[in-house]
């Protein structure tokens, strides 16, 4: 037995458990509970079995709180964990990270991988939206003929705004229903007899909505020149239809809601609009009317007879003014005269005199702006100075030449011990050079 190894047990366990847990990730583990325990500590114990085996779990109750089902015996689960190595019992186990329930969770699953691999396309985007028509006059819907769903949407649409509905019927539950689905889009695509399309049903677990999951399904609706509405399950149900259709409605009745205008509505705002359009004719006609009025006026002022009346008395009136003029005409062209020569001297006297009133002024304004401007170099230069020696005698290194020395740590200026604790370095600024020191003690003058 020289030079053989021998191991403890502790230390095979040890190696095992960290083989185990440096070179597993953590994994999903499908399987059967049994031998459940939920613990008054808030740990849950249970062991998840299939045909072949079973493996050991822990959920501790960090991690299962927020649990949304009632886990039990027999229960088919999703558990998502880290495999690890119990030392003491020599056993490994799942340490529990999350749990579902298994046909939930595929379902889920396998919506989630679908939704990002549409979306990642493009088959989502608000671009490609079609708008719903805002006055159908003929609506389109695949469902189920003898289902709620339509009976809610008919209802509704008769009582809100009449018009006439086509039915496509289809399963709207398991395998076979997409390709009944896509048929119905297809068919109301081909006819083009209706305005846009419905996809509905009423609500029902995830199992009974999946078929409006389907793949082929969904890149119909996207391909659809027509605009689809889906109304699939109640408000909180999703599928991947709702995503892809050009409007999701929350339920079958809120479709017919969105789908047709109320006529109560439509009546009120036609009302309305009567009211507005026979108040714009009233004032459009009184507008016309006002300048008839004024046109009429007009011919009457403007009328050849009365126009030329007026005419025929100004030109006596003008014939008599001349006469007068040409009377009268030595004496005015005499007080013309006079009296141009008078404004010519009275002008040129006043010229004169702005002049040498101007030249005064300027001369004076000159010299007061000279003082002034001396007086007020001076004074501030002599504000300058002071200034100066204020700030000289304020500066740090006038400070210092008093005595004052600045300690300056990690480059920042110290102002209080409180800055500094025992054994920090701090650097002193003299005012002829700069020392090096290390705190030995630190006292707190309050």
């Amino acid at each position: 037995m020289e030079n053989v190894i021998v191991y403890s047990v502790y230390e095979v366990t040890r190696q095992i458990r960290q083989v185990i847990e440096s070179s597993i990730e953590p994994l999903y583990v499908m399987g059967e509970i049994s031998g459940f325990v939920h613990h008054s500590s808030g740990h849950i114990y249970f062991n998840l079995k299939d045909e072949n085996s079973s493996l050991r779990c822990t959920f501790f109750k960090g991690a299962n709180y927020n649990l949304t089902f009632k886990p039990e015996d027999g229960m088919q689960v999703i558990c998502y964990g880290k495999l690890t190595v119990y030392e003491k019992g020599g056993t490994y186990n799942l340490n529990v990270l999350k749990m579902q329930e298994a046909g939930q969770g595929l379902l889920q699953q396998k919506f989630e991988i679908l939704k990002k691999k549409l979306e990642k396309e493009g088959l989502f985007a608000t671009a490609h939206k079609k708008p719903i028509p805002k006055y159908p006059e003929r609506i389109g819907i695949v469902t189920s003929p003898t289902g709620a769903a339509l009976q809610d949407i008919l209802n509704i649409i008769s009582r809100r705004y009449p018009v006439e509905i086509i039915v496509y019927p289809a399963l709207v539950q398991g395998l076979e229903a997409p390709p009944q689905i896509i048929n119905g889009i297809k068919y109301f695509n081909t006819t083009k007899d209706v305005d846009f399309i419905i996809l509905t049903r009423g609500g029902g677990s995830q199992e009974d909505l999946f078929c409006f999951n389907d793949e082929s399904l969904v890149r119909a609706i996207f391909d659809s020149d027509l605009p689809i509405i889906s109304a699939v399950g109640h408000e909180i149900d999703f599928t991947l239809a709702d995503f892809v259709a050009d409007l999701r409605a929350p339920t079958p009745s809120a479709a017919a809601e969105l789908a047709v205008p109320d006529k109560k509505d439509l009546l009120n705002l036609l009302n309305s609009l009567k009211k507005r359009l026979d108040l714009t004719v009233q004032n459009k006609l009184e507008m016309k009317h006002k300048p008839i009025m004024n046109y009429q006026l007009q011919l009457t002022q403007y009328h050849p007879e009365k126009v030329w009346r007026e005419y025929q008395q100004r030109f006596d009136l003008a014939e008599m003014a001349m006469k007068n003029a040409l009377k009268q005409l030595p004496d005015k062209r005499l007080q013309f005269e006079m009296r141009t020569q008078t404004i010519m001297q009275q002008v040129t006297s006043k010229i004169d005199l702005c002049i040498a009133q101007a030249k005064a002024n300027s001369n004076l304004a000159w010299h007061q702006l000279n003082d002034k401007t001396l007086n007020l170099l001076h004074n501030k230069a002599n504000h300058l100075n002071s200034l100066g020696n204020i700030l000289e005698q304020l500066s740090p290194r006038s400070i210092q030449r008093k005595g004052w020395i600045m300690a300056f740590k990690d480059g920042k200026l110290i102002s209080s011990v409180k800055q500094i604790t025992k054994g920090n370095h701090l650097n002193l600024d003299f005012i002829d050079g700069i020392a090096d020191s290390i705190i030995e003690r630190v006292e707190n003058k309050e």
